[in-house]
């Protein structure tokens, strides 16, 4: 549970005829990770000479264009099916998803699946193609009639044949909009150019501008159109217009009506064939996902004529199937050998294995950093601390009921199919119970609802007194140190053992066990000024433990290490914010709760309209902002305070050299 699955290489040779075999028997078993040996034989000469790097299999091209092709037609049909939902089905989706069911499908080799493949999207791109390029087309001419039209809006004060704005043999004609000051600019300047020139400018109705209409002849049009634009000339591209603006505004509009029609009609007709292909080409693509991954992972072998080598990281539980199922590949024509791998090795992927409970949490664990290999894994601390500090920094029932309702939709909808879903619905109803309890304890029901509005009582029922959040802040603080207290020693203790485990006894005393010497020697002085049963021993003994903690800072980390003092108050202070939050939940809520009766009280009429307003409204917007600053602090307090004081982080989690099986499943 606090270790890591202990990891085994395991280096295999097998004759190139077994390998596809072997690859495949891994890949459906799912127990071991690849790893690329090729990077390590080009870097080592001796290797080299007896090894060559190994590469894809020569079918991964196809495979790969194959597989682009699948799942652009699979996102095509998937948008077909979901084009128009209601919002009730949106969110239906989400609440409680359609679970895919798994089509049974024959365990071929490449070549065939190639082939059935390529027959499979042949018979689908039959019947959607001429769907997909009569959309297409109708988007096109969506696009242009929308142009038109927009510029025929501008173009109404010109009430004219807007076909008689188009460039003859001789001259050429330039619109555009202008304004008034620019224009008379242009007036004054063109003639530098050319005489030969004729324009119009009608005033703009909607604009303080004038369109203008300029016809000059070919040989200076571009030297006109330059002057314009040095004018703030808006150009308008006028080409291939027909008929007066109203007109073509009418007709455009009707035309894209009829296309509106149309492209509904094509799409129904594009959801028909999803509806027929949709689970078949999703199967395909999880076979040609799977069969990809298979034939890439030669780029990560080694090989010589008639041999390959590939090395494997496997969980040492699992090292005996591996090697059987190896055995069985290859028919025994096998070599293997099982590496044991040191406590300190640096490039060992991580397996965490924890139980039920905790295995949610490892998503919060993975977020932070991927563990070291061997080191102590905190999941379960984080599984237990996690909840427990978004509570008490809400510490709000009817906000955690409602954080336990997400929750509860979140891992019986999406979780169904997704597991970082699943993880994160468990991790956020353990959360949302644990506000509950200490809401109902703390006198905290959407704040002081349960007395206020209701009118029920001085407080819940369900109440502890003596940490009634309001009535004593003090206690909920002290708490709250305790617990930092607590949770700072344990991240203390962890880190002494993993320091003490690799011999790295300094950084263990400098780091870790001094602050066992300081804690007894506080309280050594406490007591013996507490008490003077103690008296001056206690306080004596506790001054001489403090400064020797104080040496061993100097000695573990040099002059700087006494600034580690402030540092570990701040991280025991820093756990105050359980009992902040907790106050800015009940304090905001009973804020909204004194101005609803106020608005109730002094409104007549509208004003238990407005109060239940200012109740709602209130309430959600609070909820929103406490949650956020319950996860992000609940987080930070296992981040910061809590990993800081032992976790060392690695580089790479195990993944599994597995086959993906959400929408397909081997025939037997």
């Amino acid at each position: 549970m606090f270790r890591t699955a202990r990891m085994r290489k395991l280096n295999v040779i097998t004759l190139d005829k077994y390998a596809s075999p072997t690859v495949s028997a891994l890949h459906d078993e799912g127990i071991v990770q690849i790893n690329d040996i090729s990077e390590r034989i080009q870097q080592d000469p001796k290797l080299a000479e007896l090894l060559k790097p190994s590469k894809v299999t020569p079918h991964t091209g196809k495979l790969s264009s194959l597989l682009m092709k699948t799942s652009g037609i699979s996102d095509l049909l998937g948008d077909a099916l979901s084009e128009d939902r209601s919002m009730k089905e949106l969110i239906m989706s989400f609440i409680s998803p359609d679970l895919p069911v798994p089509k049974e499908v024959e365990d071929v080799d490449t070549e065939s699946l190639i082939a059935y493949a390529e027959s499979t999207l042949s018979q689908v791109e039959g019947e959607t193609k001429g769907i997909e390029n009569k959309l297409a087309a109708l988007d096109s001419e969506e696009s242009k009639l929308e142009s038109n039209k927009d510029l025929a809006e501008k173009l109404k004060p010109l009430d004219m044949d807007l076909g008689l704005l188009s460039d003859s043999k001789y001259t050429s004609t330039i619109v555009g909009r202008i304004t008034a000051e620019s224009a008379q600019k242009f007036k004054d300047e063109y003639s530098k150019i050319t005489d030969d020139l004729f324009y119009e400018l009608v005033p703009d109705e909607e604009k303080e501008s004038y369109i203008m209409v300029v016809v000059v002849a070919n040989e200076y049009k571009d030297d006109i159109y330059t002057l314009l634009r040095k004018n703030e000339f808006e150009k308008f591209e006028t080409e291939g217009l027909e008929g007066r603006p109203d007109s073509l505004i009418s007709s455009s509009e009707s035309r894209l009506q009829a296309i509106e029609s149309e492209r509904s009609q094509a799409k129904a007709e594009l959801k028909v064939v999803a509806e027929k292909w949709d689970d078949e080409v999703l199967a395909l693509k999880e076979q040609l996902e799977n069969e990809k991954d298979k034939n890439e992972v030669f780029a990560g072998f080694a090989e010589t004529d008639k041999t390959y080598v590939f090395e494997a990281w496997v969980p040492e539980k699992d090292v005996e199937k591996a090697q059987a199922i190896i055995e069985t590949a290859t028919e025994g024509h096998a070599i293997m050998e099982v590496e044991e791998v040191p406590d300190n090795a640096e490039d060992v992927p991580v397996l965490q294995q924890n139980n039920a409970y905790a295995k949610p949490y490892e998503l919060l664990v993975e977020m932070y950093s991927p563990l070291k290999y061997n080191e102590i894994d905190p999941t379960l601390f984080v599984a237990l601390t996690y909840p427990f500090f978004f509570g008490f920094c809400l510490t709000d029932a009817g906000y955690g009921l409602l954080v336990a309702i997400i929750g509860f939709i979140l891992y019986r909808g999406m979780g169904k199919i997704n597991r970082t879903m699943h993880d994160g619905g468990l991790i956020i109803i353990a959360s949302g119970v644990w506000a509950i309890i200490l809401g109902l304890v703390t006198n905290g029901l959407l704040g002081d609802l349960w007395t206020r509005i209701l009118g029920w009582g001085p407080a819940l029922p369900t109440v502890i007194d003596s940490i009634n959040a309001f009535k004593y802040p003090a206690t909920i603080l002290v708490i709250a140190i305790v617990i930092g207290i607590i949770y700072t020693n344990l991240g203390f203790i962890l880190g002494a053992i993993d320091n003490l485990r690799y011999g790295e006894k300094k950084e263990a005393i400098g780091s870790q066990i001094v602050w066992f010497v300081f804690e007894l020697g506080i309280i050594l002085l406490v007591l013996g000024f507490l008490f003077p049963a103690i008296g001056m021993i206690g306080m004596a003994l506790g001054a001489v433990l403090i400064v020797a903690a104080l040496g061993m800072l100097i000695w573990g980390n040099g002059a700087y290490g006494l600034m580690d003092v402030f540092g570990f108050m701040g991280d025991v202070l820093s756990y105050a914010r359980l009992l902040a939050l907790c106050l800015a939940t009940g304090g905001i809520a009973m804020t909204v709760n004194i101005l609803t009766n106020m608005v109730n009280d002094m409104i007549p009429v509208v004003g238990i309209v407005l109060a239940i307003i200012i109740f709602i409204g209130g309430h959600i917007a609070n909820f929103l902002f406490q949650v956020l600053g319950a996860g992000v602090n609940a987080l930070r307090l296992n981040y910061v305070e809590f990993f800081s004081q032992f976790y060392m982080g690695g580089k790479h989690s195990f993944e599994a050299f597995k086959a993906k099986r959400q929408f397909t499943k081997i025939k037997k």
